[in-house]
């Protein structure tokens, strides 16, 4: 593996764009292919929904995150998150290194919301947590909590980690803990001074798209905003590129 990292985080919802009118998961993933990502977070991706799969002619037969992944990233891990009749949907990781081993932490708090952390380790020192926390500040404090716990469980202290995706975290109340309780600090900060505004994808307002990291140092970090992005998803993606040192 080379000393650098080119990350994408995206919440690509389910495929549909602002108010669910048009399914454009062929034209999401000729725009992440575009970025040329070495991991890819991605939050609401559909692994099976049979509904959709008889109401749609261009719904495909693979998962979501197989048909984005293809042949650019040929390693993958899925973490089913809200399972329902017709089928579920949860964060995935796209890779172009092996991934070693995965796991799909459930941090469910509420009845009627469905959340997971997945983790994934691409080097025996390079930890992923892909996130996407609900939509209550007291849901998001309590996952904040499991994720705190999972880090300390289950990352080492010297480890290199990213932890990228959608916190919902629009007042910014998870941005302190986040850096002090884990030593991590987050891409577009480093860059701009605060955390980027990626929703809505129209007219960006609120942070709730972040990357963070440790055990690296950042070279670049930018929102993927403007056209194609603003008429895909309802959130804008983030893209940064990290590097580190051979210990």
């Amino acid at each position: 593996m080379k000393n650098s990292l080119r990350i994408l985080s995206y919440n690509v919802h389910k495929g549909f764009n602002v108010g669910n009118r048009r399914y454009l998961l062929d034209d999401i993933r000729e725009s992440i292919r575009e970025v040329n990502a070495d991991v890819v977070f991605l939050q609401e991706i559909v692994g099976e929904n049979r509904r959709h799969a008889r109401r749609l002619d261009n719904w495909v037969d693979a998962s979501q995150f197989e048909y984005l992944a293809d042949s650019v990233w040929p390693h993958f891990a899925y973490g089913r998150n809200a399972v329902y009749e017709h089928g579920h949907h949860g964060n995935a990781i796209l890779s172009k290194y092996p991934i070693i081993h995965s796991d799909n932490i459930n941090v469910s708090v509420s009845r009627n919301s469905h959340r997971g952390l997945l983790m994934a380790m691409v080097a025996p020192d390079i930890y992923l947590i892909c996130v996407h926390m609900g939509l209550m500040g007291w849901e998001r404090q309590r996952q904040f909590q499991l994720l705190s716990k999972a880090v300390h469980q289950r990352v080492p202290a010297t480890a290199r980690l990213i932890v990228a995706g959608d916190f919902n975290d629009w007042r910014l109340r998870l941005h302190r803990p986040m850096c002090a309780n884990l030593g991590l600090r987050e891409a577009l900060t480093e860059i701009q001074g605060r955390p980027a505004q990626t929703f809505p994808a129209k007219r960006p307002l609120l942070p709730v798209d972040r990357i963070y990291f440790r055990g690296f140092d950042v070279s670049a970090a930018e929102v993927l905003r403007g056209e194609p992005w603003r008429s895909l998803s309802d959130h804008c993606a983030l893209y940064t590129e990290l590097s580190y040192s051979t210990r």
